[in-house]
């Protein structure tokens, strides 16, 4: 069957470097690796034995040929011991050949997979020490792409590369020094033969090369046009763009067929060409060799060793090729891979001890004290911001897009480190503890809903221990997604998946009621209202009041009406805080939320 075509190879930055970061990362299998050369190096010898092997079986059956002399045949009889004994030997080569080559191929197999599988463990790992920053910066596809088509390039490309490659040099030069040793004419006329077939070879690949990089680039404008009419799919039925979206598809589909059979094409002269050179190679060799036989310079075998060793001697060229470019392909997926893993990381706090809920509950105290971040250098989004917030209060933090409402809520948790100022809980600077002990003292509930493939039950409770069938009913219960539950095939037990369809307000109540299971000291909701209708909204309103009772509570809102009850509301504008109070005593001051709030039901009344 024949292999699909993967277009043209991606070419590493730095070959050798990448090469070498992969060896190094393998290094507990080099010994295994050797073996597994030094096999396939003794397996080739074997299959470079079997031809001149052949030739001494083909010359003792020549002996036992009928002679002419004088023009009276002579009868001579065949040596079957000695027969025998070289069909025993052939038998013994050709067994060893394969037995060693199954090995081979068995270890480096299981070598390569075992790379794969590290890699993706060490890229799961490296994923969780990344800073969340990093993902500003790089699209989750990107890393998805690492950690899948990279890495099972490596693990696809690796075992097809070195291998081959190694049994490929030895077959060659093998089997050259063989017919140097049976004819020296006739090793030079099949030298000849395969040098024009290099050129044909060279030849191909050169007239191919562009097309297949055409091909990559009309399936990427394929792909990318079919993804974004999809995706926008809506949009192009209500503005009746059906027809402009058909005409650009048709000529991106014309282009990929053009590069598509152009690149196909030569591809396939490839191997009707070299297999025309090897056929003119054994006429050359039949017709020379016949040659040198009749003037008794060479016996009968040698031009059957011949045979076979032409095919031996000009079977690495391709394989050459072939290894070379699964090496390319593999270095620049390993240059992606370890360009992952080299990313820095975030500092080790293993040594820093976990002073939160240790022997008591916290309080929830937050205080924070002349607060500096920025994104980037030179750029602070929030400046010399301080505010104390008590136990069990609720601070609501309102402002327009983009003006730091987020921001405060991630340096809260730490996912990401203040560039001045400290964050304190229950008078414990956050930076003197583990990260780990700053999120246990949080529960959750984004704007962005996030369930996973499992059981309803599993996504309730995710990583809390403990937590009693009771418990995740009660909290379904509520935020009302009870009786949605219930009406399920298996109820609590059904598995979330793509057959399982979720509104997105389903999901969201999942998410709250989650959040309600994990019953942490310290609870963020991040609009979490904002994919349910009203009636819902009021429940889960209603839930989550009964769920802050006792714990201290961030709010973000962009619905200023869920938010009158707060003991605080922080109004952010630009990085700062530009005002701070209850909500009755920002309507009286008159400002800036006072026209936030009176815009939005002026928004409403009209």
């Amino acid at each position: 069957m024949a292999r699909p075509n993967r277009g043209p190879v991606e070419k590493p930055k730095d070959f050798g470097g990448s090469m070498s970061q992969l060896v190094d990362f393998s290094r507990r299998y080099i010994p295994v690796v050797v073996i597994a050369l030094i096999l396939g190096v003794v397996g080739t010898i074997c299959q470079i034995i079997t031809p001149d092997r052949l030739k001494d079986m083909t010359n003792e059956i020549a002996k036992g040929l009928p002679m002419v002399v004088h023009g009276k045949p002579i009868l001579r009889s065949i040596d079957m011991n000695a027969l025998g004994h070289l069909a025993l030997i052939l038998i013994g080569l050709y067994l060893g050949y394969a037995l060693l080559g199954y090995v081979q191929s068995l270890l480096l197999a299981t070598i390569t997979q075992k790379t794969a599988q590290g890699l993706r463990q060490a890229i799961s790992v490296k994923i969780n020490k990344l800073p969340l920053k990093y993902f500003d910066k790089v699209s989750y596809g990107d890393v998805l792409s690492r950690i899948t088509n990279d890495v099972d390039a490596i693990g696809q490309t690796l075992g097809q590369s070195v291998g081959p490659l190694i049994t490929s040099i030895t077959l060659f030069i093998g089997s050259l020094v063989m017919m140097f040793y049976n004819s020296v004419i006739l090793t030079f006329c099949a030298i000849g033969i395969s040098l024009l077939g290099m050129v044909i070879m060279v030849l191909v690949m050169m007239a191919s090369q562009k097309y297949f990089t055409q091909q990559q680039v009309a399936l990427g404008n394929v792909n990318g046009h079919v993804e974004e009419m999809y995706a926008g799919h809506t949009v192009v039925k209500a503005y009746n763009g059906e027809a402009g979206s058909i005409r650009r598809f048709e000529r991106y589909n014309d282009d990929l067929y053009v590069s598509g059979w152009k690149s196909q094409f030569f591809s396939g002269l490839m191997m009707p060409l070299m297999n025309m050179v090897g056929n003119l190679g054994f006429v050359t060799v039949c017709v020379v060799g016949a040659a040198l036989a009749m003037d008794g310079k060479i016996e009968f075998g040698v031009i059957v060793a011949f045979m076979m060793y032409i095919r031996l001697f000009t079977q690495p060229l391709s394989q050459f090729a072939q290894a070379f470019q699964n090496l390319q392909r593999c270095a620049a997926a390993s240059e992606r891979v370890f360009e992952f893993l080299d990313e820095p990381e975030m500092a080790d706090e293993s040594d820093k001890p976990a002073l939160l809920g240790q022997g008591s509950r916290v309080r929830g105290d937050v205080d924070f004290s002349h607060v500096n971040f920025g994104y980037e250098p030179g750029k602070p989004v929030i400046r010399d911001f301080s505010a104390s917030v008590k136990s069990g209060q609720k601070v609501a933090i309102v402002g327009p897009t983009g003006a730091g409402k987020t921001t405060l809520v991630n340096l809260l948790m730490r996912f990401y480190e203040i560039d001045g100022g400290s964050i304190s809980i229950d008078g414990v600077d956050t930076k003197t503890v583990p990260r780990w002990n700053v999120h246990d003292q949080f529960s959750m509930v984004l704007q962005d809903t996030w369930v996973f493939r499992g059981t309803v039950r599993e996504n309730v409770v995710y990583s809390k221990r403990g937590v009693t069938d009771e418990q995740v009913v009660a909290a379904c219960k509520a935020v009302g997604l009870d009786h949605f539950i219930s009406s399920l095939p298996q109820g609590y037990d059904t598995v979330l998946d793509d057959k399982t369809s979720l509104s997105q307000g389903q999901k969201q109540l999942l998410t709250i009621a989650r959040a309600m299971v994990q019953a942490a000291p310290i609870l963020i909701l991040d609009e979490a209202t904002s994919s349910v209708d009203t009636r819902t909204e009021e429940l889960i309103q209603k839930a989550m009041d009964a769920l802050t009772v006792g714990r201290t509570s961030f709010v973000i809102a962009h619905r200023l009406s869920t938010i009158k009850d707060a003991d605080m509301i922080l109004v952010v504008n630009h990085g700062d805080v530009v005002e701070r109070g209850t909500h009755d005593e920002l309507l009286a001051k008159g400002g800036f939320y006072a026209s936030l709030y009176n815009s939005q039901f002026t928004q409403i009344d009209g």
